[in-house]
């Protein structure tokens, strides 16, 4: 079966971001989901939260870990990770708690450009290709696919969204056996994805910027 999940979505419980879980968990379904990946910055204070509301809809665990130089998301983590730390150190925590890497927004200026040496030294389990948030979109979305290609990696997309507007906006199909949590990560660890989207306009920047600041 094909699921159609937003794998990097932000709360209330990321410093930037005005998301509810419930306003997520409406939107996903009106955007006509399965499900998203809450993925905060640096905490997963949300968690418990999103799973208690998920309903019928998949819900992937998630934390978006602030490494040096990139920004690294963990599908199902059991406890944060510390920030500053290299790629490879970061993804190397991430798997000490039997947690997914997915490498966010390679290319997402100014919040990350990757060195092609520290993504072939750490032990990346997926690359984001689709970001909502990267500009310009689809030259971004290129280079991080030609990443992806480069390490043969699974492609995985997310909104990256901060504001309700935005929710859905990119999005990963996973081909899975079932929408069990175990089931989902494993297929996408086995790159039965495929990414997904689009970007997000200078109009919703600025709304984001707006009621964020």
């Amino acid at each position: 079966m094909k699921i159609t999940l937003d794998l990097h979505v932000h709360s209330v419980y990321s410093r930037d971001s005005i998301n509810t879980i419930d306003t997520i968990t409406r939107r996903i379904k009106e955007a006509g989901f399965h499900g998203y990946a809450l993925a905060d910055h640096d905490t997963i204070g949300g968690l418990p939260e999103a799973l208690e509301k998920k309903g019928d809809l998949v819900v992937v665990p998630a934390l978006e870990v602030t490494a040096r130089g990139a920004h690294v998301l963990a599908l199902d983590p059991n406890e944060t990770i510390p920030i500053g730390l290299g790629v490879a150190e970061t993804v190397e925590k991430i798997h000490e708690q039997g947690a997914t890497a997915v490498l966010a927004h390679p290319y997402g200026i100014p919040r990350s450009w990757v060195s092609i040496n520290d993504t072939r030294n750490a032990d990346i389990d997926a690359v984001e290709v689709a970001n909502s948030a990267q500009i310009p979109y689809g030259y971004i979305c290129s280079l991080n696919r030609r990443l992806a290609e480069e390490l043969d990696l699974p492609a995985t997309g997310g909104s990256d969204s901060h504001i309700p507007d935005t929710i859905g906006r990119a999005y990963t199909i996973v081909d899975t056996p079932s929408t069990e949590l175990c089931d989902v990560i494993d297929s996408i660890r086995k790159g039965m994805t495929e990414a997904g989207g689009s970007g997000i306009s200078l109009y919703e920047r600025y709304k984001k910027l707006l009621k964020i600041g």
